[in-house]
């Protein structure tokens, strides 16, 4: 997909007001100077320096965390080790490895960077009354809040996927512990990984900088409603929007599929998932099914 696709049917003032924005804040923070933060590196570098931290770091995971180019982010790790900054070496255990750790100096410039951060940081506030300190640092909160939620991404994938089995297991673990009784997957209804894989189902998996935050599923059935499995969201991720965002990406891989109704059950013990569902239009109907782990069951009529 193309940049200019995602802007069409946008509306134009909502994008003028994310570059006016963008444009401030770049200004402001210093993003433009030569030398971020009078330390003669660009941004780039120095936002790398601080992202390896004080431990060796897998450079795939440090591609991943910064959502960076494998070539840029070479030639970035590249020039910080000409400068004796850092020191990408092949891992121990697996030469196909490749690990990055600051040296005595990295550890040193990092410092520095972060000294000057904080002052630049209190000159922005400085310059502010204590209520516009205070609107400002709120405002931020939300903004990032909302900056981390759009780079969340929404995939389907292989049920067996590690980030699929690490969400299900995720999953498992969570309503074991809430459910009065426990829970077994053995006892509940089935949702396998054949049920969940074309063109018997699907699972979507959420993930933030390469790390999986939440899935949904959906089991397809000829002539009868979609069944909606699996829905779960990290704790680290709630608060984003990210369960009405898989719901309603799953809503519409149903419609796509020819599927005209949707319906799900849930235990009592959700509440979340329960109010989420409800406002989004689902209504509670007769048990369909003999859920052993279900109190309450929901449907809803999609719109095609």
């Amino acid at each position: 997909m193309g940049f200019s696709d995602y802007s069409q049917g946008m509306d134009a003032t909502l994008i003028g007001q994310v570059r006016r924005f963008n444009r401030t804040v770049t200004q402001r923070v210093g993003a433009l100077d030569e030398g971020f933060l009078a330390r003669g590196r660009p941004l780039g570098q120095a936002r790398v320096l601080w992202e390896i931290g004080r431990e060796p770091i897998e450079v795939r995971s440090l591609r991943s965390r910064l959502e960076l180019d494998s070539g840029y982010l070479s030639r970035l790790l590249r020039s910080l080790e000409a400068d004796g900054l850092v020191v990408v070496e092949s891992h121990d255990a697996d030469a196909r490895v490749r690990t990055v750790r600051l040296t005595d100096v990295g550890l040193a410039e990092r410092a520095e960077l972060d000294g000057r951060a904080d002052e630049l940081a209190a000159s922005i506030l400085t310059a502010l009354s204590e209520q516009q300190r205070d609107r400002l640092v709120a405002a931020m909160g939300e903004v990032e809040r909302l900056l981390v939620a759009s780079m969340v991404r929404v995939d389907a994938v292989d049920p067996r996927d590690p980030g699929a089995r690490h969400c299900l297991r995720a999953y498992f673990t969570e309503l074991a512990r809430r459910f009065d009784d426990g829970f077994d997957p053995a006892r509940s209804i089935s949702a396998g990984d054949d049920e969940l894989t074309p063109p018997s189902g699907l699972l979507l998996v959420a993930t933030l900088h390469g790390d999986p935050i939440g899935c949904g599923a959906l089991k397809f059935h000829d002539g009868a409603p979609t069944e909606l499995k699996r829905m779960w969201v990290a704790p680290t991720a709630r608060g984003l929007g990210l369960g009405r965002r898989l719901l309603a990406e799953l809503e519409s891989r149903a419609a796509a599929s020819g599927s005209r109704t949707v319906r799900l059950e849930t235990n009592r013990a959700l509440s979340e998932a329960i109010a989420l569902y409800r406002s989004a239009g689902y209504r509670k109907v007769k048990a369909f099914n003999d859920e052993p782990y279900a109190h309450h069951w929901f449907q809803k009529e999609l719109d095609l």
